[in-house]
């Protein structure tokens, strides 16, 4: 189907839930963002208060535009939500988030598919729920709908709508039916509408499981589903636990030989045996080969000086090797930190960028930009250019970020404060900090671009550059992802994403929208990395830089972004609170929060590396960590799904034998449950033990809530069947929702 481009919708203000003396509800039909009396302003901030739009005629509504005042205003949304339908009394959540206090225009994106088929509406309805100025009533200047109105694309929409409600209803009638045991209105039902309440596997579990009681089979046919992958969806929506593993390397006295990959030649380093891992550090870089599973740590900051040493870790003979104790004797880059390093696995090459310099040493001749490329194979040094800004890239930059596209052998740089001289001409026109933009380099032909320069405007194309942040290169969506940092005094919230082939920002999200903490903090050093197979990423949040915010009781954190369903997910922050001394017990199980460290992912074998860092310690200003860590994010597996379905079967089965044969049921716990229990875990223990209070019940305290008119066996194996449908992917179960829901009071 061809893509049919949207164009505004005609709508009329159909219902309101107040206004105030002159501003009426259909002033927001109107754009004069210089008339203070041109909106829509609510008689009240009590709840609810609302405007309800009607279409001209049905519509896929895509997106939603607030026009502003030409000043900031108290009474801006700061937070609303957008409903949609084809009835005023049914809609659906199209949207919730909020406006920036600016008078800057804004259009978001609403939902508009439902199983990535298109649904019309006819009424929006925007609430609003929070304006900028506390006990201020709310106001709205002007609204924008776009979407598709072509009759001909909304028509089969409108049909699709209707006929999935329909059949939706239908389904809950069917569960309903069958949960309660209404045989002949059920089969009658189906029988007529021809309409499948689930997948037949689960109609066969259901018949062996509820109706016939054959748990053995029942068994069986969860074995089968798991054998099959029918639990990966389950898997994947379940959130991670974190298991962090100090890593204590191997100690390489004498003199090592490794035989690099794809070479016959051997590299034969050095070892003094004492000195055989990387010291203290922080501002230091490390990127990871996953294809030979080796770390590659280079440079960084002792407390006292700038670092040149060059070193490679083996997960696999869990040891480092100290590849140069010097780079810049053997041609390479000289001491630096703050700079930053990416790997092309496929050429096995490792390229450096970039570097942090005290004031007192800068000087035309320091401040040239360099840029070194690490021949792994030849263990050589090439210095590509001895100023990148003399060949059309960046000047001398740190704290910016650097990612390599192996596939069309480019490099992307982004951010980072330029280092200029101080007193210098070009530095006194301006005491404000300069910043680099986005950059590409062309390995091949050794050429720089400049991508988009620093700008402060809010434009659609516009990147606003910054210090700390994180970028993240996605090699099968071929995108930036940039979130994060800090630009002067200015904790920057916003994410975005940048296409390196179409030449296209995306915004994900501005830093407006207050979630409440479902997204990670700003002012905390934030390190990331990206799985494109599972499209996700992954940031470790520590302490600030920002001496002032850090917080007595700072905590580590770890989220989760899931890029396609655009959602952060925290999946952890450690549970002591780290103060001046952590504690031992702490020490061992985690890291300490720190910041100026470096996080590596393993995307092949789904593990992250993390060395190094400042603790922060204001009694220790000097005081960096050379500890070393693995973090691996575990989810439930399969065999610990089919162990967990297996063990509720069976204690089900063991409360219906309780019941009647008491004997066999301490037996059947004795033998057969009680292989189902993992007896290290203490929680699944404690549930054992109290297991056989079930022999002490009567009947009546089985019966589950909302099945009193049900047969006792017959509501508690139903109850059994909608637990073990939540383990199968939605697609082939019943509808989640029940009839007695919709029922309202």
């Amino acid at each position: 189907m061809a893509v049919v481009p949207e164009s505004v919708l005609t709508f009329g203000v159909f219902k309101w839930s107040s206004y105030s003396s002159t501003y009426l509800p259909e002033n927001i039909l109107v754009d004069k963002p210089n008339d203070q009396s041109s909106r829509w302003s609510s008689e009240s901030n009590y709840p609810p208060q609302f405007l309800i739009l009607k279409l001209e005629r049905p519509a896929i509504v895509q997106s939603i535009t607030f026009g502003k005042y030409e000043k900031t205003h108290v009474c801006n949304l700061k937070k609303f939500k957008v409903f949609g339908g084809m009835s005023e009394e049914n809609m659906t959540e199209l949207l919730s988030s909020g406006l920036k206090n600016d008078y800057n225009k804004e259009t978001f994106t609403l939902k508009h598919k439902i199983d990535e088929q298109m649904f019309p509406c006819r009424f929006v309805k925007i609430v609003p729920l929070m304006s900028w100025g506390p006990s201020f009533n709310f106001s709205i200047w002007y609204i924008e709908l776009h979407g598709i109105e072509d009759p001909d694309v909304v028509q089969p929409c409108l049909n699709w709508y209707s006929k999935y409600r329909e059949q939706e209803a239908i389904r809950l009638c069917l569960k309903h039916f069958r949960q309660h045991n209404y045989t002949e209105a059920f089969e009658s039902l189906q029988k007529k509408t021809r309409i499948e309440l689930e997948h037949p596997m689960l109609t066969y579990l259901h018949d062996r499981l509820v109706l016939q009681g054959d748990f053995d089979d029942c068994e069986e046919l969860i074995d089968k589903a798991v054998g099959d992958g029918l639990f990966n969806q389950y898997i994947s929506q379940q959130e991670y636990k974190p298991r962090w593993s100090q890593i204590i390397p191997k100690c390489n006295k004498g003199t090592q030989e490794i035989n690099r990959d794809d070479t016959t030649s051997e590299t034969t380093y050095s070892s003094d045996g004492d000195d055989n891992r990387p010291g203290m550090r922080g501002g230091h870089q490390m990127v990871i080969d996953v294809q030979t599973e080796t770390v590659y740590l280079f440079g960084g900051w002792d407390g006292t000086q700038d670092l040149a040493d060059f070193w490679a870790y083996s997960v696999q003979e869990n040891q480092w090797v100290c590849i140069s104790r010097d780079t810049e004797k053997e041609s390479g880059p000289s001491a630096r930190s703050c700079h930053k390093m990416c790997i092309d696995s496929q050429r096995r090459q490792i390229y450096t960028l970039g570097r942090y310099l005290d004031s007192s040493v800068r000087n035309s001749k320091s401040l040239k930009s360099d840029f070194y490329r690490y021949d792994i194979d030849a263990n050589t040094w090439t210095l590509l250019s001895e100023d990148t800004s003399a060949d059309g890239g960046p000047k001398l930059v740190f704290d910016h970020q650097m990612c390599m596209d192996s596939e069309k052998h480019m490099i992307y740089t982004f951010g980072g404060r330029i280092l200029t001289c101080n007193g210098s001409v070009e530095d006194s026109r301006t005491s404000e900090p300069q910043f680099s933009g986005l950059y590409a380099y062309h390995c091949q032909a050794a050429t720089w671009s400049l991508l988009r320069e620093d700008s402060c405007n809010a434009g659609p194309e516009d990147v606003q550059s910054r210090i700390g942040h994180c970028m993240l290169f996605h090699t099968r969506n071929r995108c930036l992802y940039v979130f994060g940092g800090q630009r002067s005094k200015t904790y920057l919230n916003d994410f975005f994403s940048y296409d390196v082939d179409g030449d296209h920002v995306e915004i994900i999200s501005d830093g407006t929208k207050k979630d409440s903490g479902m997204v990670p903090m700003t002012g905390f050093t934030q390190r990331a990395t990206i799985d494109p197979e599972l499209d996700e990423i992954h940031v470790l949040s520590g302490l600030s830089k920002d001496k002032d915010k850090r917080e007595e009781n700072v905590r580590n954190s770890f989220w989760i972004y899931d890029i396609a369903r655009n959602n952060w997910s925290c999946v952890y922050k450690n549970d002591q609170a780290v103060k001046e001394n952590p504690s031992k017990a702490l020490q061992e199980e985690e890291p300490c929060p720190r910041f100026a460290h470096q996080l590596v992912y393993d995307e092949m074998h789904k593990v992250h590396y993390l060395f190094g860092g400042n603790p922060g310690k204001s009694c220790s200003p000097k005081m960096r960590l050379d500890d070393f860590w693995s973090l691996k994010l575990c989810r439930p597996s399969k065999e610990y799904l089919l162990r967990h379905c297996r063990y509720l079967i069976r204690k089900y089965r063991f409360e219906e034998k309780a019941q009647s044969e008491p004997l066999n049921a301490l037996k059947y716990l004795q033998n057969d449950l009680s292989l189902t229990v993992d007896h290290t875990d203490p929680d699944e223990t404690k549930e054992f033990q109290l297991l056989p209070s079930a022999l002490f019940k009567s009947s009546s305290d089985f019966i589950p809530l909302g099945f009193s008119d049900v047969d006792q066996t017959y509501a508690q194996r139903t109850q059994l069947f909608d637990t073990l449908v939540n383990f199968f992917p939605d697609s082939m179960t019943p509808p989640k929702g029940n009839l007695v829901d919709l029922i309202t009071l």
